[in-house]
């Protein structure tokens, strides 16, 4: 006795068997459009936060504690205001040029092309596959082999990128530590170091990284101090998933802590001048 195989291109990888006939679209009862559902929302909210800013122009520098939004670091238009720019102006200060352009595009694309971020958006806006043991929501599976998905493969080099950009945060951070009295500390720094510091483990523990410490190499035992920063990558590169999000999250914060303290809404808590 035999069954009826479904023929449908989108129950039927290329080259695969063909999935049997059933009336579900899948057997999992469990809620796994949770997850996908989840991620779009909370992309979408800090896609469209973080647009609202770039191109707001205005309340990222606090002249008093030199306090930087990363949305705006560096500064680099005519527009930017006195103190903020600490690499020159050369850009005209057009609104849809972003403050920031020499460093947002580089960001946004060593986002795009992470590894985890790929997974993210894949399931949950292209649903391609939206969960495990859930049919794809296309008719066809090509993988990252046409454009624009080729670009995925630059993902190495825009971590050099975002290596370097990371030191331009480090250093934004170390100047924000300034009073009128000269050396001061409050609530402001205590954001932007650990944002820096969410930054930057975010960065190392990129796959791309790990494979630059670790990689080309046959006999761990004759580099030991690649191997212990290898290790130390790796360590982080589990979490890789969890600093994504969390870096999302310590950017909207700092962003909007400068922002209230640049606009007058709150005051800076200060520990020390």
């Amino acid at each position: 006795m035999t069954t009826t195989s479904a023929k449908t291109p989108r129950s039927q990888p290329r080259g695969g068997r063909a999935r049997a006939a059933i009336a579900a679209k899948t057997l999992r009862t469990d809620r796994w459009w949770f997850a996908p559902l989840i991620t779009v929302v909370g992309l979408s909210a800090w896609v469209i936060y973080a647009t609202v800013r770039v191109f707001m122009h205005k309340w990222y520098w606090v002249e008093q504690y030199h306090y930087l939004t990363p949305f705006y670091s560096p500064c680099v238009t005519d527009r930017c205001v006195e103190g903020s720019s600490h690499f020159g102006q050369f850009l005209p200060g057009w609104w849809i040029i972003p403050d920031a352009a020499l460093t947002l595009p580089f960001l946004l694309l060593f986002r795009l092309t992470c590894y985890y971020y790929r997974k993210a958006y894949y399931r949950s806006f292209w649903l391609s596959p939206p969960a495990c043991a859930v049919p794809d929501g296309h008719e066809s599976y090509s993988g990252e082999t046409r454009f624009p998905l080729l670009g995925q493969n630059l993902h190495r080099y825009f971590f050099y990128a975002a290596a370097i950009i990371s030191l331009i945060n480090t250093w934004d951070a170390i100047l924000a530590f300034h009073s009128p009295d000269g050396f001061g500390f409050g609530l402001g720094n205590i954001i932007l170091v650990g944002n820096v510091v969410m930054l930057w483990a975010y960065t190392i523990s990129c796959h791309s990284c790990r494979h630059i410490i670790g990689g080309r190499l046959k006999h761990f035992s004759k580099h030991p101090m690649r191997y212990k920063a290898w290790t130390g990558v790796s360590w982080l590169n589990v979490r890789h998933m969890q600093l994504a999000w969390i870096t999302l999250g310590t950017l909207a914060l700092t962003d909007f802590y400068v922002m209230a303290v640049a606009a007058g809404w709150i005051n800076d808590l200060r520990f020390i001048n």
